[in-house]
């Protein structure tokens, strides 16, 4: 039986992976701001409730993420583009899953293929941006992709099988992408979860430091 820890599990894609990986037997530890107080704005939070932890787990999977707080919305022009939208989304999609990561380094099994997993998005590329905007947002993701990439190295010192992947679920029907969803096709929670598990399973470490579709395929940085 596979230990699990999933961080934001009442989201919609991450209520969904719960469920996925407990049909599959998996034994599931979440932690979400909703029920549990952890939020990944807050570093002491973050690192008090991951340090109280003594489970060691073959995955650690972040399905957390903001396209619209507070602060900031999808920037249309460059001109939307603020300070406060930039930092807020940066903590929130880069920082907060970074600080998972480190917290991963101890929580991870070292015998097997212990995998780290966060969410990120397409539009988080960089090769594949063709119609710009939505900057903070992307480079949010961006930053995302290239702290997962770089913690891969690090973690296959101390983890030599480990998996440590950033990985795009589509577009999925939650109230995160209801507004933007319009002429997208979309999947619900149900089905990118399964499709993010069989992504999960056709991996190796041979792989870790990558950036994966839902369908499997790499997506370039």
């Amino acid at each position: 039986m596979k230990d699990v820890l999933l961080i934001g599990n009442t989201g919609g894609i991450g209520h969904a992976l719960q469920q996925a990986f407990e049909v599959k037997g998996a034994r599931v530890t979440g932690l979400s701001r909703r029920v549990h107080g952890f939020d990944l704005r807050d570093e002491a939070v973050v690192t008090e409730q991951l340090s109280n932890i003594e489970t060691q787990f073959d995955i650690v999977f972040v399905a957390t993420g903001a396209l619209v707080s507070d602060h900031s919305r999808p920037e249309k022009s460059m001109s939307q583009v603020s300070q406060a939208a930039l930092i807020e989304q940066f903590t929130l999609n880069a920082a907060g899953p970074m600080l998972c990561l480190l917290h991963a380094k101890r929580l991870l099994k070292k015998e097997g293929n212990s995998i780290f997993a966060a969410l990120s998005a397409r539009v988080g590329s960089i090769g594949d941006n063709r119609l710009g905007g939505w900057y903070s947002y992307r480079a949010s993701k961006a930053a995302l992709n290239q702290l997962i990439h770089t913690g891969a190295i690090e973690l296959q010192r101390t983890h030599p099988n480990s998996i440590c992947v950033a990985l795009h679920p589509g577009t999925v029907r939650t109230p995160l992408t209801s507004e933007f969803a319009k002429g997208h096709p979309t999947v619900s929670p149900q089905d990118a979860a399964e499709n993010l598990l069989r992504v999960l399973d056709s991996l190796s470490p041979s792989q870790s430091g990558q950036f994966f579709d839902w369908a499997g395929k790499a997506v370039q940085w």
